[in-house]
């Protein structure tokens, strides 16, 4: 039995030693990647005012060229944009450009904001499966779903600092 152990541990001590070596460097280089791709991340992290009525929540955007070319917009002023609450779980509002479009199938969740169709914002409070452009999501969903009420809300975009 102490045999049997014996060899389990230089057996283990073997393998530990064997990557070691030569995967020091691929070690490194993987760790170097992952933390230069978390501060990318971090820096892009731009986060969105968004007014509903007289209520204002901060979202989190995402990283994609659709968020990219709203931020731009955003830039140069609010956008403001008149919905319409559709099928009980999202509110829906045409922005006057397209949009760039990754689409994906996604599940959504109360809180996040799609584009769908290039050039419609939506808001959900309720969750759906259908292909959109993810371009982000709510922090603090406290008086989210009675900010967006029921029928036609007017909101307000615009941009928010850093996250820090």
């Amino acid at each position: 039995m102490v045999f049997m152990i014996t060899c389990i541990l230089f057996i283990g001590c073997s393998k530990q030693q064997i990557l070691s070596g030569n995967s020091k460097e691929s070690i490194n280089l993987q760790n170097e990647e992952f933390t230069n791709e978390s501060n990318r991340e971090n820096e892009n992290k731009m986060q969105m005012n968004v007014k509903v009525g007289d209520r204002n929540f901060i979202a989190t955007l995402k990283a994609n060229e659709a968020v990219d070319v709203l931020v731009e917009m955003l830039k140069e002023t609010g956008i403001t944009i008149k919905m319409s609450d559709y099928a009980g779980f999202e509110k829906v509002g045409a922005l006057e450009t397209n949009l760039p479009t990754n689409n994906q199938q996604i599940t959504t969740q109360p809180g996040d904001i799609m584009l769908y169709q290039g050039n419609q914002i939506v808001l959900f409070y309720g969750s759906n499966t259908w292909n959109y452009t993810q371009i982000g999501h709510i922090n603090n969903l406290s008086g989210w779903q009675e900010a967006l009420g029921n029928g036609d809300v007017t909101i307000t975009l615009s941009l928010e600092e850093k996250v820090e």
